[in-house]
């Protein structure tokens, strides 16, 4: 398998679970979009470099969250205002009226503890591998995890705060 079809591989079989992944993080489909073609268009002009690393997908992750940081950064220094998430985000067919809520609570939370949820929740990503990631201490991972839980509890009230009771593993 040539470089290219390796990177084809992984774009057929982590793409949609990574665009997911950024679009809670950044609150808007066409910014996750972007933010992961650009990542995998990173991965075939370094694909010698992106084959050999141990977990591809987690290389993604990283530079997509990266280049959506670059993004708001950005846009926040040449406009001189605070990003903000979409107003209106579209929503699969499918999607239930507590994923809905939770997606929209997400929105709401500052950007460090929604990427932290983000990471930890849907990526499954342990503290340490978040804070390795996000070049941050644990315990400012475990900080975030346990502020945006309880942010989200508030938010969402409390029929809808299994998440906010959830331990932090530090595995």
């Amino acid at each position: 398998m040539d470089d290219g079809e390796f990177v084809r591989t992984i774009y057929d079989a982590s793409y949609r679970r990574l665009v997911g992944q950024l679009v809670v993080a950044t609150g808007s489909l066409a910014e996750a979009e972007d933010a992961v073609q650009e990542a995998f268009a990173r991965a075939l002009n370094h694909a010698r470099t992106f084959r050999n690393t141990d977990n591809p997908e987690a290389w993604l992750r990283v530079v997509a969250m990266n280049v959506a940081r670059s993004r708001w950064s950005r846009v926040k220094r040449w406009t001189g205002l605070m990003p903000r998430l979409a107003g209106t985000t579209s929503y699969d067919d499918d999607s239930t009226p507590d994923r809905i809520a939770l997606l929209e609570a997400l929105k709401r939370l500052p950007a460090a503890q929604r990427e932290a949820i983000v990471l930890h929740h849907l990526a499954d990503l342990q503290v340490r591998e978040i804070a390795a990631q996000l070049g941050v201490p644990s315990g400012t991972v475990k900080a975030r995890l346990s502020r945006g839980r309880a942010a989200l509890a508030a938010l969402l009230g409390e029929e809808h705060s299994d998440i906010s009771s959830q331990e932090v593993h530090d595995g």
